[in-house]
């Protein structure tokens, strides 16, 4: 197997990085930015993660998460388990509800062009992001990982989400940052920041 990372370890190519090294998978990693000529030739939507697996070329970080721990059978639970319904109900929620104020504020500090910006909305994300971690917080209800005992994907993508929230200053609880210091402590997560 030939696999390509594509993407800046800044952006949720970092998932896919992360995810990488905990199978210990052979991997070239291109650190391309959104648009680029690769990326544009890869991905019609100009956006990052692309993973390239010798002919097969799959986009989207979460995609490319399940397409790797579902080969390897590893860091995740099989199709059609209330295990795997859980894990996916966990990402879910990371995704609409943790992400999706940091990513609306990116939207208005920098992805947008200028005259549809309206950085204004900002507190109000914050206001969001601090909601959904206080529920987030139950969820993990005093366990390690999402899935209680057993680091998931879900992990991947919740750790990836708290440390965005702390470069987009959006102040993260206690909590969220005892969490990301645990996952952070994974060797894999050591080894996928350096790249």
């Amino acid at each position: 197997m030939s696999l390509e990372i594509i993407g800046g370890a800044r952006s949720r190519a970092f998932r896919v990085l992360w995810l990488a090294e905990e199978l210990g998978l052979d991997y070239r990693h291109l650190s391309e930015a959104p648009h680029s000529a690769l990326v544009s030739a890869l991905n019609p939507l100009g956006q990052i993660p692309i993973l390239r697996d010798d002919d097969v070329v799959l986009t989207d970080s979460l995609a490319i998460l399940h397409y790797l721990a579902d080969r390897a059978d590893r860091f995740t639970f099989p199709t059609g388990t209330p295990e795997r319904a859980l894990m996916d109900a966990r990402i879910n929620f990371v995704l609409t509800e943790l992400e999706a104020p940091l990513w609306m504020a990116a939207r208005h500090s920098f992805v947008l062009p200028e005259d549809r910006r309206h950085p204004e909305i900002k507190p109000w994300l914050k206001d969001d992001f601090r909601d959904a971690g206080q529920r987030f917080t139950r969820l993990l209800d005093g366990a390690q990982f999402l899935a209680g005992d057993t680091f998931t994907i879900a992990d991947i993508v919740a750790g990836h989400t708290i440390g965005w929230s702390i470069v987009a200053k959006f102040d993260p609880s206690d909590e969220l940052k005892a969490y990301l210091r645990h996952l952070s402590d994974r060797p894999a997560w050591q080894r996928a920041r350096a790249d």
